[in-house]
């Protein structure tokens, strides 16, 4: 038997491919487990709302349990979209047989519209399905209608979540994303309340409850405890918001594969500025060109925002005995300075995201103009009050150019000394970039 847990989820299928099995399927291989599925429904759906839906025989559903639970060593299972009675009792039989820890994401109605369960199963659902269950994950919505209580503050939300553990199961979580964005866990079995906060971010949300019940049965299959489980989901469920992309004309999905591409974008730019620091450390020639406060090679992740996502190195490349030296590690956050810069040039190409600055002199412009490389300049004494001089300076340069260019320079002013900024795709190019510059000005020097 293998020693990745594998996750039974048990749910519709959504022909968009943003929320049920295929939201699942994204979510635990993302984790790194392996998903078995039992589709009960397939619906006609897509960003914008469920058109139709057809309901799998009920024998058919029991069959892909059956195949799958006898072949593979399942613990774990969650549970979406379960339109009817006569389904909800099936998978309670199958919870049953093969004795499987539940996760009830107790799914009403699709984030882009449309009813997913009829009234008449919320009872089959509290009476049948609830009392064999692990944990139930209502959103607000759902809560209500579990409890019968309208909930519109967290203390409406604890005792909803006290009435629904009534049913049976053992740990209600009232995800809090139609209130305040704070999720409650109730545990019955110690009679504990524990609030994960929250706050809103921008993004699609189709999928967020089925990304949110798989990703926290993931998170218990690997042993963590309900609290620190929870606390994790709600992180990945917010990076996968953050990272969605629209693909419709409706709510969009969110991105399950977020988080891989984040950690992957940030290596490779951990990758790329040694590789770049490497470069220009060996340079003998850099020496020239590493202005009095030191000089940074920086590269932003790609769609970065905040300096926090622009890797540079923490104390600088400084001139010692005649040679560039790094002070200091490659770390994200470790620049302000040259990573507002590339933040500026990314608003106006989002591929520009690298810079190294170098000292400034007439000889060394006049080298990157004959080096072809495009250049443009701001001047500190135009600058408008309560601004920000490398937002503003770098937006002046790039627009008065009209392109962001290979080359943004200043003249200094007063207790400002003068620098040129070198401008590129990746850390390594404005690397070579740099040591072009310190190589043609050495040969200038020796003629």
């Amino acid at each position: 038997m293998s020693k990745i847990p594998v996750i039974l989820t048990i749910a519709g299928s959504d022909s968009g491919g943003g929320a049920g099995i295929e939201a699942d399927i994204k979510t635990i291989s993302s984790l790194g487990l392996h998903p078995a599925c039992t589709i009960t429904s397939v619906t006609s759906q897509n960003t914008t709302g469920v058109l139709s839906a057809y309901d799998i025989p009920c024998e058919v559903i029991r069959s892909q349990a059956d195949a799958v639970c006898r072949d593979m060593n399942i613990h774990w299972a969650k549970s979406g979209m379960l339109s009817s009675s006569e389904i909800i009792s099936t998978v309670a039989g199958i919870v049953k047989e093969y004795d499987l820890k539940l996760v009830v994401d107790p799914v009403m109605a699709a984030e882009a519209g449309g009813d997913l369960l009829r009234k008449d199963a919320i009872t089959t659902l509290k009476e049948e399905l609830l009392p064999l269950s692990h944990v139930v994950t209502p959103n607000i919505n759902e809560a209500s209608i579990l409890s019968g209580i309208q909930i519109t503050n967290i203390e409406e939300a604890k005792t909803a979540a006290r009435i629904i553990s009534q049913t049976g199961v053992n740990i209600v979580i009232v995800t809090g994303g139609h209130l305040d964005a704070t999720d409650l866990i109730y545990n019955k079995q110690n009679n504990t309340y524990t609030l994960i906060p929250g706050s809103f971010v921008k993004g699609g949300t189709h999928g967020s409850g089925c990304t949110y019940s798989s990703a926290l049965t993931s998170y218990l299959a690997q042993g963590y405890e309900i609290d620190e489980a929870a606390k994790m989901t709600k992180e990945f469920v917010v990076e996968a918001i953050e990272g969605s992309v629209p693909v419709g004309k409706g709510v969009g999905p969110v991105n399950q594969l977020a988080r891989l591409l984040n950690d992957s974008g940030r290596y490779t730019v951990l990758k790329n500025v040694k590789e770049a620091v490497d470069t220009l450390r060996e340079c003998r020639d850099m020496a020239y060109l590493i202005p009095e406060v030191g000089c940074n090679i920086a590269m932003a992740t790609p769609d970065a925002r905040f300096t926090t996502e622009v890797a540079a190195v923490t104390g600088r490349i400084v001139r010692s005995k005649g040679k560039a030296q790094v002070v200091g590690d490659i770390e994200f956050g470790a620049s302000s300075h040259v990573a507002r810069i590339i933040l500026t040039a990314m608003k106006h190409d989002p591929a520009c995201r690298a810079c190294v600055n170098i000292r400034y002199s007439e000889e060394l412009v006049e080298i990157c103009r004959k080096m072809d490389l495009s250049v443009a300049s701001f001047s500190r004494e135009e600058e408008p009050v309560d601004t920000h001089t490398m937002d503003w300076g770098t937006t002046d340069a790039i627009e008065r150019h009209g392109s962001v260019p290979d080359i943004i320079y200043d003249k200094g002013g007063t207790g400002k000394e003068a620098m040129i900024r070198v401008m590129g795709h990746t850390a390594t190019e404005v690397a070579t970039s740099a040591i072009g510059i310190a190589e043609n000005y050495s040969a200038l020097r020796e003629e």
